[in-house]
């Protein structure tokens, strides 16, 4: 096993990679640790995040490979970086990009600096030449290091830390590489009225079609969503088409919370088109658990969990895509008003439309004309190694 010593003015730091259960926890537990007093910080189930590192449980690991860090002083963990290896990522783009991720610190430059000395060890030893992120562990995970918008917690699958990281980031030597939005639209929200007349444009047009999700058919539905999100999104920056295995393993996730009225999808003489994805935001209960279901042998974060479940009033919209030969007809600007129209009918009161590239010009001001507000800002960062 290698190690990185060092030491600093604050006493001795070491940083180990993550090879046995103890250290392993030691992993999962450390942001329960730094932020247990952050009021906007959502405390992850441990048993997912357990779950998401287990080799045989993510698919990630089918096709890639990852390595965590721990860095700690005086025998106690103060930051944590995983450094990771996406081979399909290099031959979708032609790259040899490496990455980071699950990266949390105490604010503690050294400790940082040591946790990206040791990772960018492991991925120059696979013949990689830049890191990008954080991405856990690919662009289909959570993405992005929080810049702007500390005041609310994060909606559901979407990060949070506080705002020393943009500053310890920088000190390693990173710079941005790409940001990404997030939009905030309240039900109360008059229609615009030219996305109105595009709406009703496109409905007007022969054999288009929108209907909710069809949970008799969920397989089936899986694979027609996955169909739109592969080719909406093939030209994006930073996008990897997930493998058939990762799409399934994230709708597993996602059917535990869906609402089918907010899962839309739009056909065209029978072809599946395009579709959006919205889900009741769950950080609003998790929030309420503390990370933990059971406590003591009792479902004390379970019951927590389940009140907290009933007072949702908030959403995230995923995503809306649209296949590349039905662009333009009208079908972004209808999916747009019957999810508004679904969200008011559910008794929501809004909801996050996340994560934009900053860059897509056509869909934030396609966002920005239903009346949202852009209201947090996550950062990509890059470093050459």
């Amino acid at each position: 096993m290698t190690t990185t010593a060092a030491r600093t003015l604050d006493g001795p730091l070491r940083v180990t990679p993550v090879h046995d259960r103890a250290r392993r926890r030691e992993f999962v537990r450390l942001p329960y640790q730094l932020y247990r007093d952050e009021p906007c910080w959502v405390p992850p189930l441990e048993s997912e995040r357990r779950a998401f590192l287990n080799r045989h449980k993510n698919p990630f690991f089918e096709f890639g490979d990852a390595e965590l860090f721990l860095a700690h002083r005086h025998g106690r963990p103060v930051g944590r970086v995983a450094a990771v290896h996406n081979p399909r990522h290099n031959s979708h783009h032609g790259g040899s990009d490496g990455f980071f991720g699950l990266f949390e610190c105490a604010d503690d430059t050294a400790a940082a600096q040591a946790l990206f000395e040791a990772a960018g060890t492991w991925l120059r030893a696979r013949g990689l030449t830049s890191a990008l992120g954080p991405v856990s562990f690919s662009t289909n995970g959570e993405c992005g290091t929080l810049v702007d918008g500390f005041a609310t917690s994060p909606a559901v699958l979407m990060p949070y830390n506080p705002p020393h990281h943009d500053a310890l980031l920088r000190s390693c030597g990173f710079t941005k590489a790409k940001d990404l939005w997030a939009w905030e639209w309240t039900t109360h929200t008059p229609e615009d009225a030219a996305v109105t007349k595009v709406a009703q444009w496109a409905q007007g047009r022969g054999g288009v079609h929108v209907r909710p999700l069809d949970l008799r058919d969920l397989d089936a539905e899986e694979r027609r969503i996955r169909d739109i999100y592969t080719d909406a999104w093939e030209h994006n920056w930073g996008f990897v088409p997930p493998t058939e295995r990762e799409f399934h393993h994230l709708t597993t996730q996602l059917r535990q919370i869906v609402r089918p009225e907010l899962v839309l999808l739009a056909e065209v003489h029978g072809d599946p088109a395009a579709f959006c994805l919205a889900v009741p935001d769950a950080n609003q209960a998790l929030k309420a658990a503390g990370g933990r279901l059971t406590r003591y042998g009792l479902p004390v974060g379970l019951v927590r969990a389940a009140r907290a479940a009933r007072r949702i009033d908030w959403c995230r919209l995923i995503a809306l895509g649209v296949k590349a030969r039905y662009r333009n007809q009208g079908l972004d600007a209808l999916l747009y008003t019957r999810l508004a129209q679904a969200g008011r009918q559910l008794g929501y009161r809004g909801g996050e439309l996340s994560w934009v590239l900053e860059d897509n010009t056509a869909m934030n001001q396609a966002i920005a004309r239903m009346g949202a507000r852009r209201s947090k800002t996550y950062r990509i960062y890059q470093r050459p190694l």
